[in-house]
């Protein structure tokens, strides 16, 4: 008798503590939290994605776009360690850059090595800058002459888009507003490039967007080794 109550009791306990447990499938980074964890209740489709724009959003830092300003590959650079001040930050001008639109920059980044084979950048970070007079003196002293810079302005940060390339180097730019702007990547490219070391090597041209155009370029350069 004794056996068949301690039985009925085990049972009841079990019911009762399974009736507490949260039923929830756990999913790792999206949906409602329980914990550690959270659930597949609630969940947004499109947080997963919002959520990784907002911490590159933090982790930008807009002196990538000078990035390896001292390279030899494919342009004469200046020898010169003295360092170009900035013309000041033309605030009229970007005050006229339009904040919002509905065209498309798509294309590969990639280098052309010293065999004629391609180097697709991969996973890598790409910029849309706006052309004022700010950015052509990037474009003329940093991207052209190798000339070090100044520091940008950080008001510059909220003018620029970005994006990032796939595993094969391929990428897109939605919702842009109609203008000209700069479009800036950067690839890594090693022995297959005549360096003796990995180097980052820019990558930059220009492109302009209008209305709802889907504008296919290519982001390239030609690695030549003097």
């Amino acid at each position: 008798m004794l056996k068949i109550v301690n039985i009925v009791i085990a049972s009841l306990f079990v019911l009762f503590v399974g009736g507490c447990v949260q039923r929830d499938v756990a999913i790792p980074n999206g949906g409602t939290s329980h914990g550690n964890f959270v659930t597949s209740d609630s969940i947004d489709e499109n947080s997963w994605a919002e959520q990784t724009n907002v911490d590159e959003e933090e982790n930008i830092d807009i002196s990538d776009i000078d990035q390896e300003i001292k390279q030899t590959d494919m342009t004469t650079l200046a020898q010169t360690t003295q360092v170009v001040p900035r013309i000041p930050f033309p605030s009229s001008e970007y005050a006229r850059v339009k904040k919002s639109g509905k065209g498309t920059v798509k294309g590969s980044i990639y280098l052309i090595d010293i065999y004629g084979q391609r180097v697709y950048g991969k996973n890598t970070r790409l910029y849309l800058n706006p052309v004022t007079s700010y950015s052509n003196q990037w474009y003329k002293e940093s991207y052209i002459n190798g000339r070090k810079m100044e520091e940008a302005d950080s008001r510059l940060f909220n003018y620029l888009r970005f994006t990032a390339s796939d595993n094969q180097g391929e990428f897109a730019f939605y919702g842009v507003p109609s203008g000209k702007y700069y479009l800036i990547g950067i690839v890594k490219c090693g022995t297959e490039c005549g360096f003796d070391t990995l180097k980052n090597i820019r990558v930059a041209t220009k492109v302009e967007v209008n209305g709802n155009q889907i504008v296919e370029k290519d982001l390239y350069r030609e690695i030549r080794v003097e």
